[in-house]
């Protein structure tokens, strides 16, 4: 008659180590979901007022308090308007309201977002591929 070997597989310290690794990673992405789901209504925002910008020719504070009431009315905490650089260069209007957030996740542990691809050229709903041209 033949031995049982010992069986194989994982421990139950193996599986625990899984579990909290699984567990650590789930938990930051519902920390993170607010904050990127914020910034697609950002983008959404600031692109159609790109758009009304051209349309109706707004100067850069008309265009300001445009973006601060539509932040008001869907409840945008992440990004204030005032943080919203608009400026003119070479006869066109710029967007850039990149902007980042640091999220506490556990403990001393933040994750940062950065969203750095909010820069718009006023009447085109696109963001711009490259960066926009020097500000001064």
């Amino acid at each position: 008659m033949k031995l049982r070997r010992q069986q194989q597989g994982m421990s139950i310290f193996g599986i625990l180590a899984i579990l909290i690794m699984v567990g650590f990673f789930v938990m930051t992405g519902i920390r993170m979901a607010p904050v990127y789901f914020e910034y697609l209504s950002i983008k959404g925002i600031v692109s159609r007022t790109s758009l009304e910008a051209a349309q109706e020719e707004m100067s850069p504070a008309d265009i300001r308090r445009r973006l601060t009431t539509i932040f008001n009315t869907n409840q945008i905490y992440g990004l204030k308007a005032k943080q919203v650089e608009i400026y003119r260069k070479k006869g066109k209007t710029y967007i850039d309201a990149s902007y980042e957030v640091r999220q506490p996740v556990l403990w001393r542990i933040d994750s940062v977002l950065k969203f750095d691809d909010l820069q718009f050229e006023v009447g085109n709903p696109d963001p711009l591929l490259t960066p926009i041209p020097n500000k001064d």
